[in-house]
């Protein structure tokens, strides 16, 4: 009679991973810190503001644009001649920002280039129904940014109407259903990029694919533990996206760190952190300075070279650039294929997509969401 070796005394039976390790905290902190303490001294090669080309090739959709980095990358890019779409909750203060820059910019050269379009990231039915707009104008597509991102620091857990932990949904569900439901306008921008704006907290992340909305238990919840573990999730996604797309479909998927910025995101911590804050001017980026690599990752001629590379290499990541506009490698963590792959499949269920959905957006199929219909 055979007899079956349980998994509690199986030799091969991998224990899961809950956290990271003490050395694995230990050496995504000192990234964290060697960032805030060194990130003018790394950057000082760059200049403020990041010069650029003549963009009057490219369409670029911003998200969270009327504020901090995402306000600077939206004003910088429609001065090179970009067409920008701002993508935001509140369009009335998108269309005031945008008169505004119409008449600072008056006598400079055409006028800008720019619109406002409603986006709500805590709304998956908001996603869906604006890439439905979007896409219903048959228009390419060449940059898309993923600048919008919160980080709720000492509030307690928070959800969203989807029933989604509140940085989970933004900071990555969000994002990433963005990203896959405008792919049919991506394609047609021959040459194009996936943009997300992500944070070297993601080297102090950790992601359980069976409890993303972390409310097992297994772990305490804190806005820091929601904040970094979404970002992980973020760049694990854009690592399997990256690789799962056909090198014919010319998209480069990028993640990139600009820095400890002083913006809005500061009005959510608690007051003696912002005194703090205001104290240390000197190691933070203003928000002109913390979208250089945001620019940088837009129109950097080497990217799309850089990102076909990494598709047919062993490593399992997707280009990432540091805040001084440079290549670096994610965290130790995001390495992980096998929890990638898993965040992947989990992602696809929570924002209510087929796991088949890429390839069939790819192919030019309708998909359905569970969030609403996409069309094309």
């Amino acid at each position: 009679m055979k007899m079956k070796m349980s998994s509690e005394t199986s030799p091969l039976t991998k224990k899961k991973k809950e956290g990271l390790g003490w050395i694995e905290l230990i050496r995504g902190w000192s990234c964290v810190i060697h960032e805030f303490l060194f990130q003018r001294f790394m950057s000082s090669h760059l200049q403020n503001p990041l010069p650029l080309p003549s963009l009057n090739h490219l369409t670029c959709i911003v998200t969270g644009s009327t504020s901090g980095i995402g306000r600077e990358t939206a004003r910088q890019l429609a001065e090179a001649g970009a067409h920008v779409v701002m993508a935001v909750r509140n369009t009335k203060a998108a269309h005031e920002l945008i008169q505004q820059w119409q008449n600072d910019w008056s006598g400079k050269g055409l006028p800008l280039n720019l619109e406002a379009m409603e986006l709500d990231l805590l709304s998956l039915g908001s996603v869906v129904g604006f890439c439905n707009v979007w896409n219903s104008r048959l228009s390419p597509l060449h940059v898309l940014i993923n600048n919008a991102g919160i980080f709720a620091m000492g509030e307690e857990q928070k959800f969203s109407k989807d029933g989604y932990e509140q940085h989970l949904q933004v900071n990555h569900l969000a994002p990433s259903l963005l990203s896959l439901l405008l792919l049919p306008s991506l394609l047609r921008g021959s040459t194009s990029r996936i943009i997300n704006v992500n944070s070297v907290m993601h080297y102090v992340g950790f992601v359980d694919p069976d409890d993303m909305n972390v409310v097992s238990g297994r772990r305490k919840f804190t806005s820091l533990v929601g904040y970094s573990g979404s970002k992980l999730a973020q760049v694990m996604f854009s690592n399997v996206l990256l690789k799962r797309l056909p090198q014919e479909t010319r998209v480069s998927v990028v993640c990139l760190s600009p820095g400890i910025v002083l913006t809005n995101v500061a009005r959510d911590l608690p007051r003696y952190v912002q005194v703090q804050y205001a104290l240390i001017p000197y190691f933070i980026f203003s928000p002109q300075e913390g979208c250089r690599s945001t620019l940088f990752s837009a129109t950097d001629a080497q990217i799309p070279e850089h990102c076909e590379k990494l598709k047919t290499d062993d490593k399992p990541i997707c280009t990432f650039i540091s805040q001084d506009c440079k290549h670096t490698k994610p965290s130790e963590e995001a390495h992980n294929i096998e929890t990638a792959n898993r965040v992947w499949e989990k992602t696809m269920e929570l924002i209510g997509l087929p796991l088949d959905a890429l390839e069939r957006l790819i192919e030019g199929q309708e998909v359905q969401c569970r969030y609403g219909t996409h069309q094309e």
